[in-house]
């Protein structure tokens, strides 16, 4: 366990995905969150929104990176780290089987599931989370330094 402390200030945001998308980043079968404006890079928390998006669950992509997993709401699921925010050029193939046509995609790597969900409230747009969110998160996370 490192004893370096977590840097102080506003180095992490918080982003609420909608399950079962959540789900799938942390599967690790997707990569590519899609949003409606560009965000900076940098750790987020991964927020799961109090709705399930129902029609997503019947399609088949979804189905297979989720079998098996809980598909937990209102909670900081995991970290991870925004490597790139960036829209695929007219006409281009999609960066991506899970980037959706004129969105921004978050491109996510270095994804840490908790193992505990830590229940919270998040917003649609990037959010700063609290102190007491940080260290309930990072307590199940020692090891983790940016």
């Amino acid at each position: 366990m490192s004893t370096t402390p977590l840097p102080e200030g506003h180095w992490i945001r918080g982003i609420s995905v909608r399950q079962p998308y959540a789900a799938c980043i942390l599967a690790g079968a997707n990569t590519v969150e899609n949003g409606p404006a560009r965000w900076r890079t940098g750790w987020v928390l991964l927020h799961t929104s109090k709705t399930i998006d129902q029609p997503a669950l019947r399609i088949p992509l979804i189905g297979r990176a989720i079998r098996g997993r809980q598909l937990v709401t209102g909670a900081v699921v995991g970290i991870a780290r925004i490597t790139d925010c960036h829209q695929d050029p007219d006409g281009a193939l999609p960066c991506s089987q899970w980037a959706v046509p004129g969105a921004w995609h978050l491109v996510l790597a270095d994804v840490q599931e908790l193992p505990l969900p830590v229940p919270a409230r998040g917003q649609v747009v990037p959010w700063r989370p609290s102190p007491d969110l940080l260290a309930r998160v990072f307590q199940q996370l020692p090891g983790f330094r940016p």
